[in-house]
């Protein structure tokens, strides 16, 4: 393969009737190293206003669309400059490429202009976003509540498999991340509490302060922290990636409620996996508690039970268990919520995940602190 003549430099030549031609040589393949257009500004520039732009192409070799570059800034310049352009004297095939690329002229309104929102704009934007939010989830619920009718009369459409599935993903699965957690946070715990307790010689009440913070806030509220993170998010990623590769739209195709089969499983088996896992937080707290009583606080282990039992009451375990339980409901709803809303390609199946899990620990904290005024209230 041969190679490629490089452009020669642009020669001028002013004629007697003030056409103005620009002769072009050699190969034009490079549009790294096409010639300025300034060069070719200065010369029009020179010994007066020229009349016309001509060319002279016997000597040019071969070219690619870097020619056609330089050819339209050059009829840029003559129609700025008002001097006429002839396109005639090109060759036939570039001026026929010339005159199909300014054939059809730029529309007004086709550039794309980039407004800053005004502060009005902006809260009207938010809110309509929030109302559009809201509305989805109301929408979602309802569908919800209607699926748990369906299933009330046995017309639900699910298989029992999936759930069974569900609950060995969401219970047996999670152990090992919530026995870590709980048991660092009855270490936790016990360690505050045996620092403050110790100096007023109250050290065994470590014992109830674990117990008590265990069973009636801690365990369940980081049992469901863990799971929105752990088990939300899944659910999220599950029903988003079914989302972009459209099994969705071929169930609703079939006639299957996607809620029913997709959905419903995934609530019942956090519903009844719930109440068992804050059962085994619990213990884990507290036998992390206990670990720390009995090491540093050298409170005797059978006294130290004594206390945790006296300590719980059976409300105040109900209490924890009906708490873990509607933490796992909302584990559920907001991660299958976010994937039913996810879109349509691959970068939406992260951000549902991502919205799957900030939701839900968002909704677990509040819901706790509204528990904690009702409880407050009825004096539980």
């Amino acid at each position: 393969m041969s190679e490629a003549t490089p452009v020669s430099p642009l020669t001028f030549r002013r004629e007697a009737d003030g056409c103005f031609r620009l002769a072009l040589s050699g190969d034009w393949l490079d549009r790294a190293h096409l010639p300025s257009i300034e060069i070719v500004a200065a010369e029009l520039a020179k010994g007066g206003t020229a009349t016309a732009l001509a060319f002279d192409t016997t000597g040019l070799g071969r070219w690619n669309s870097g020619l056609i570059v330089f050819i339209l800034r050059c009829a840029d310049l003559c129609q700025s400059q008002r001097i006429e352009f002839r396109v005639e004297t090109l060759p036939t095939s570039l001026g026929r490429l010339i005159a199909l690329s300014q054939a059809v002229p730029e529309r007004a309104d086709a550039a794309i202009t980039l407004e800053q929102p005004q502060f009005l704009q902006k809260v009207g934007e938010s809110a309509q976003g929030v109302w559009s939010g809201g509305m989805g989830i109301a929408s979602f619920l309802g569908e919800n509540i209607l699926t748990l009718g369906r299933m009330a009369r046995g017309q639900a459409q699910f298989r029992g498999q999936d759930v069974l599935l569900a609950m060995q993903e969401c219970g047996p699965q999670a152990l090992g991340i919530v026995a870590l957690i709980n048991f660092l946070i009855g270490l936790i715990m016990a360690f505050v509490g045996a620092t403050g307790l110790a100096r007023f010689g109250a050290g065994v009440y470590v014992a109830d302060l674990v117990a008590i913070a265990s069973v009636r806030e801690m365990g369940c509220i980081m049992t469901g922290i863990i799971l929105c993170g752990r088990t939300g998010a899944a659910f999220a990623a599950q029903l988003g990636t079914m989302k972009v590769s459209q099994e969705i739209e071929a169930f609703q195709t079939f006639g299957i409620s996607p809620i029913d089969f997709l959905v419903l499983p995934r609530i019942l088996a956090m519903v009844a996996m719930m109440p068992l896992l804050c059962l085994f937080a619990d213990l884990i707290a507290i036998l992390g508690g206990f670990l720390v009583a009995a090491s540093m606080l050298h409170i005797d282990p059978g006294l130290y039970m004594h206390r945790t039992l006296d300590a719980v009451s059976l409300t105040t375990f109900l209490l924890g268990i009906c708490k873990g339980t509607f933490f796992g409901v909302v584990v559920a709803l907001t991660g299958c919520l976010r994937g039913m809303q996810c879109g349509t390609n691959a970068a939406a199946v992260g951000q549902a995940t991502t919205s799957a899990v900030v939701t839900g620990i968002t909704t677990i904290v509040a819901a706790d602190g509204v528990f904690a005024v009702l409880c407050n209230a009825l004096k539980i």
